[in-house]
């Protein structure tokens, strides 16, 4: 690596440390999750990127009339690079999860404590150490005056925490960004020692489903249908028969195998003493990509079918997200430029793997863009007392800086 930049990321600490900070006092949650959104942050963002060389930067708001001004901002900086025929980017997400209960925080969530060579606070980690890190590493060439030999993109994402639907989906639709040549780093998922490279996820399926019966009292449950009884076996059937009928194992994944498991369930009734008529529960379905959400459908149904006979109740039931992803080929040139920038700045031998699901990688790669989550954290996010270490933040800047000047 270039000694300029490399002297410049080692001596970046007080800018990590305040752009970590300054993002953490805006809250960026979403508006169904009883926040106002992104803006604020982002046009922080977009001035101190400004302030510190970065200037071309545009900003591509999706319409969102909960949202603090009606917008969710979606906003990406780039480095020109000698060429434009592949671009390299780097996406990370602005928006970040509530904080739950403040009694298990030892300290105001959206104030920065640096303790122990970590930086503590909601959203540090999960995205703010991914955002960082790349601007810092996109920091040191513009100080330094190197032009990148492909042009780089900085991305910032708005809506990721509650399904992109503002986000990465909306520009996938709405806006011509990407090329099918380009690559993109998504620095929102890795291990302590940052040899893992995310490049598939297992398809998501997650549905309601109720089930109506007849209330009757529970002292009579010949004069009712219970709805409830019902629901369970068919919650228990769905485990035990989809488990067994998509049994296949894929040693890239962890686990390595498709799981089917009831989750959320909503009241039926106040009263122990009743039958209850209605029941409605969730299930989170993870699925090798070997298998279609079709044929997983049709599974289902006719497990449902075999309850409502049993039962006499009808079931209806609504997938409420449904996800199937193609894979990031392995030798696609990302992978190879990252394990050799991983190998040069961490010495770490690199290893491929897939995820339950649920990144903004499973949109891009569904767009014929081939992507790569990777980074080197503890994984403390949506957790109370998030951190995030700053070896870390600084080691992956240098990781994407490499990646920044590498020819390819």
């Amino acid at each position: 690596m270039n000694k300029a930049i490399s002297t410049f990321i080692d001596a970046a600490l007080p800018l990590a440390v305040e752009l970590e900070t300054e993002l953490t006092k805006r809250p960026a949650i979403a508006p169904v999750s009883g926040g106002e959104g992104e803006l604020d942050k982002a046009i922080f963002l977009e001035a101190w990127l400004r302030t510190q060389g970065i200037s071309v930067l545009e900003r591509h708001d999706a319409p969102d009339s909960q949202a603090k001004g009606g917008k969710r901002p979606n906003l990406v900086a780039t480095l020109p690079g000698e060429v434009d025929t592949r671009r390299l980017w780097i996406l990370s997400h602005l928006d970040v999860v509530h904080p739950g209960e403040r009694t298990l925080w030892n300290s105001d969530p959206w104030t920065v404590v640096q303790k122990d060579g970590r930086l503590i606070g909601r959203g540090v980690e999960d995205n703010q150490q991914g955002l960082t890190s790349s601007v810092i590493a996109a920091l040191a060439l513009v100080k330094q005056r190197i032009r990148p030999p492909h042009t780089v993109k900085l991305l910032f994402v708005a809506d990721e925490e509650t399904g992109s639907h503002y986000g990465i989906q909306w520009l996938l639709k709405n806006r011509t960004l990407f090329k099918p040549e380009d690559m993109v780093l998504i620095p929102d998922g890795g291990d302590p020692q940052g040899a893992t490279l995310e490049i598939a996820e297992k398809n998501l399926l997650w549905i309601r489903f109720i089930t109506t019966g007849r209330q009757a009292h529970a002292a009579q449950p010949a004069q009712g249908v219970n709805a409830h009884l019902a629901a369970a076996d068919l919650a228990l059937s769905l485990h035990t028969g989809l488990s067994q009928r998509f049994a296949l194992r894929d040693p890239l994944f962890e686990p390595d195998y498709s799981t089917f498991q009831p989750t959320k369930q909503e009241a039926n009734g106040p009263d122990i003493n009743v039958i209850p008529g209605k029941d409605e529960f969730y299930m989170d379905m993870r699925i090798l990509p070997q298998y279609s959400l079709k044929v997983v459908l049709e599974e289902i149904d006719r497990i449902k079918t075999l309850i409502e006979d049993k039962y006499q109740v009808s079931i209806l039931y609504t997938p409420v997200q449904t996800m199937e992803s193609k894979p990031t080929p392995p030798d696609a040139p990302l992978v190879g430029l990252l394990s050799q920038a991983v190998k040069d700045i961490y010495q770490e031998d690199t290893r491929l793997i897939g995820v339950g699901g649920g990144t903004v990688g499973a949109h891009l790669r569904n767009a014929g863009i081939p992507a790569v989550v990777w980074s080197r954290m503890d994984n403390t996010a949506h957790q109370p007392n998030e951190y995030a270490v700053i070896e870390y933040i600084l080691g992956d800047a240098k990781v994407m800086a490499w990646l920044m000047t590498a020819a390819f």
